[in-house]
């Protein structure tokens, strides 16, 4: 994911001072400006240094007479020397404690967006993607007119599906509450996924006692009762933060970016490399063209959890000058406490 450094520690040491600079202050960096925090070495020295930096193509020149400007490779042997300080227990807890008073899926991944914009001041991005069946909790079916069936999956992870099915024959209001109980008296607990393989068993070989009920039941499981999609939700938060940044893109582009964050599909793309990282370790990815032209300055720092049967991810994007060191923690802090709640 990063490139290594420079092997000399002083033009390393230089380099993330460069580096450095031009996230404060986005202009292009002269020597002498860093040959100010140097005691031992004079401007001419640190130019020198500079040169190789750029024959090597971890800085370019955009003018002759100006500074030099990080490119993605100084980004990236900046990010490596980084060291993140641990979060206080008593925050952790603190977030932990929130998280847990969000009962949905939905919310938490609704509220973690918001928490990380609201930190880092960048786009924050929260996605998860269900691997695992959930368990049922509980089954409820209500009769409509004209056949119809109102049947309600309860998850123990807190999902509700609802569907109105319509059937070939009528289902009474008795009948529909027998195969209620049947369920939920039988199944409870069970994965949905087990449930239906269970099910479809024993509906190929209906007992004498429950001839009536497993029929009827069998109408109900043609409708597709406890099949519940692949869930993904997905949220970004933020977007706006980006028109404050000098991204070098025309109007256009930038309209074509906010677009993008807008789609769905594209917000998983960004956020998809880090499902196959270990859980909870840091990824940075510096200029992200190959996921959208418009997004050549931009970085994304994500980490990848686990929650209720989900495979998650939260996520800040930001343009490539961001405090890496502020937001990987934010990053951090936040993905533990999600995973833990």
């Amino acid at each position: 994911m990063v490139s290594s450094s420079p092997t000399d520690s002083r033009s390393r040491e230089v380099l993330h001072q460069i580096v450095e600079a031009y996230i404060q202050t986005g202009d292009p960096v002269a020597s002498r400006s860093i040959a100010k925090r140097w005691d031992s070495l004079s401007a001419a020295s640190i130019r020198n240094v500079m040169a190789d930096l750029n024959e090597d193509g971890y800085l370019c020149q955009p003018h002759t007479s100006a500074g030099r400007i990080p490119t993605e490779k100084a980004f990236r042997s900046y990010i490596q020397s980084l060291t993140l300080r641990r979060l206080a227990a008593a925050e952790i807890d603190r977030l932990r404690s929130v998280f847990g008073n969000l009962e949905t899926v939905e919310q938490r991944v609704e509220y973690t967006s918001r928490m990380l914009m609201d930190m880092t001041r960048g786009v924050g991005i929260a996605a998860a993607i269900r691997q695992a069946s959930p368990a049922l909790d509980r089954l409820e079916l209500m009769a409509l007119p004209d056949n119809r069936v109102l049947m309600v999956v309860v998850a123990r992870n807190h999902e509700v599906h609802n569907r109105i099915v319509r059937l070939d024959e009528i289902v009474t209001p008795r009948e529909l509450e027998s195969i209620r109980n049947y369920v939920n008296q039988n199944f409870a607990g069970w994965t949905l996924e087990d449930v239906r393989h269970e099910l479809a068993g024993r509906l190929a070989h209906a007992s004498a006692t429950y001839d009536e009920i497993l029929r009827k039941l069998t109408l109900l499981y043609a409708k597709g009762l406890l099949d519940i999609p692949v869930k993904t939700e997905v949220h970004a938060e933020g977007a706006s933060n980006l028109a404050g940044v000098d991204l070098h893109l025309t109007r256009e582009k930038m309209r074509e970016l906010f677009r993008a964050l807008e789609e769905k599909k594209k917000v998983l793309e960004l956020v998809d490399r880090f499902l196959e990282q270990p859980t909870d370790e840091i990824g940075v990815h510096v200029g992200l063209a190959e996921t959208h032209p418009a997004m050549t300055e931009l970085s994304l720092i994500g980490v990848p959890v686990q929650m209720d049967g989900m495979s998650a991810v939260i996520a800040v994007l930001g343009p490539m000058r961001m405090d890496y060191g502020r937001v990987m923690r934010a990053v951090q802090h936040v993905g533990r406490a999600f995973s833990m709640s």
